[in-house]
C-alpha cells in the first residue's frame, strides 16, 4: 500500500515560515489525525503534498512519487480540502461524472459514491442549494470516486449532522480496516478522538508529536481513579496508609491522583470497605493536546481557561 512521506518540508511566504522542516510518515492501516492550533501549517501542508502550492525546500511524496507525477490522480488520492471548490450551477451527480471523465473512473462509480454518501436523493440538484453539510457529503464523495489508497480529508465533520457524523467515523474506520493511508485535519478534539490511531500534531509549522494516540494521552497525563464510599473516614486512613493523598468532601465522592483503579480496589477490598462506584480517570485528548500546544497558539482569546479537573473518561 501507499504512504505519504513528507522530509524536511518548508514553505514561506515572504518573511513568515508557514512549514518549517516537516518529517514523518502517514501510514496504511490506520487514520492519522493531524492537528494544531490556527496557523500551525496543517492546510499548508496538505496543499504541499497535493501539489497545490510548491515548497521552499523538502519534499511530500505519495507513494514515493510526487503528486504531480501521478497518473490519473484521482484514483491513487483522494482529498477534501475546500467543500466550496465544485461550482455551484452544477448538479452533484454532473460535478462527480465530470471527474470521473477526467480521471478515467468508470460512470458506475458515480452512483455508488452518491450512495455512499448519502445524496442519491439529492443528486439532480445545483450544488448552489446545498447546505454546508451537504456540500461537505458530496466533496467526500468526490475524494472517494476513484476507490483511492491515500485519503487526505480536512474538517471532514464540519457541517454534519450527528448522522453524518457518526457515517463519517465508521468511513474512516472502515477505510483504515481495509489498507488505505487516512490522514484526517481536524480541531475537534472528542471526534477525533473516536477515530485516530495515531497523532501528528504540529505548532507554528513545526512537529510537536508523531505518536500512537495511546501514547500521546499517557505521555501527557497522570492516571487518576474517582470513587464513591458510605465509609470516607476509613477510606481516607487506609489509602493515607498506603502513600496515597486522597481528595474527598462529605457527600463521599473522592479523587486520587496516580492511582490505578486496581490497586484502590484491592485496598478497599482487604479493609472490608464498600465501594458504591469505581472509576478510571483518563485525560481527554483535548487536554493532552492543549497541554502540548499552550505555547504554540498563534490566535488565542485574552480570557483564561477555565480550570478543570480530568475528567472521568475510558480509553
Amino acid at each position: 500500500m501507499t504512504s505519504i512521506e513528507v522530509h524536511e518540508l518548508t514553505k514561506d511566504y515572504g518573511p513568515v515560515r508557514a512549514v518549517d522542516h516537516l518529517t514523518f510518515s502517514v501510514r496504511p492501516g490506520r487514520v492519522t489525525g493531524f492537528l494544531g492550533p490556527n496557523g500551525a501549517g496543517k492546510s499548508t501542508t496538505m496543499r504541499l503534498a497535493l501539489g497545490l502550492a510548491r515548497p521552499s525546500a523538502g519534499s511530500a511524496t505519495i507513494g514515493g512519487r510526487p503528486y504531480s507525477a501521478l497518473d490519473n490522480p484521482l484514483r491513487r488520492v483522494g482529498a477534501l480540502l475546500d467543500v466550496q471548490a465544485a461550482h455551484g450551477s452544477r448538479t452533484a451527480r454532473h460535478h462527480l461524472r465530470f471527474l470521473a471523465a477526467s480521471n478515467g473512473i468508470a460512470d458506475s462509480r458515480v452512483e455508488e459514491a452518491l450512495e455512499e454518501a448519502g445524496l442519491s436523493e439529492v443528486a439532480g440538484r445545483r450544488i448552489k442549494t446545498f447546505s454546508l453539510g451537504m456540500r461537505q457529503r458530496l466533496g467526500i464523495a468526490a475524494a472517494l470516486l476513484g476507490e483511492p489508497e491515500v485519503v487526505m480529508l480536512d474538517e471532514p465533520s464540519n457541517g454534519l449532522d450527528p448522522e453524518g457524523i457518526v457515517w463519517i467515523r465508521e468511513l474512516l474506520r472502515r477505510m483504515a480496516r481495509e489498507g488505505r493511508t487516512v490522514l484526517v485535519s481536524s480541531h475537534l478534539m472528542n471526534e477525533t478522538s473516536s477515530f485516530a490511531d495515531h497523532l501528528i500534531v504540529l505548532g507554528r509549522g513545526r512537529l510537536l508529536a508523531d505518536v500512537p494516540m495511546r501514547q500521546f494521552l499517557s505521555s501527557r497525563t497522570r492516571p487518576g481513579v474517582w470513587l464513591r464510599t458510605t465509609e470516607a473516614s476509613r477510606l481516607r486512613g487506609a489509602l493515607t496508609r498506603e502513600g496515597h493523598v486522597p481528595v474527598g468532601d462529605d457527600g463521599g465522592d473522592w479523587t486520587i491522583a496516580g492511582a490505578e483503579v486496581e490497586e484502590i480496589g484491592a485496598i478497599a477490598a482487604r479493609e472490608g470497605i464498600p465501594l458504591i462506584e469505581l472509576t478510571q480517570m483518563r485525560a481527554t485528548l483535548e487536554e493532552a493536546y492543549l497541554d502540548l500546544t499552550a505555547s504554540e497558539t498563534q490566535f488565542s482569546a485574552s480570557a483564561p481557561l477555565r480550570d478543570e479537573p480530568v475528567g472521568r473518561k475510558e480509553i
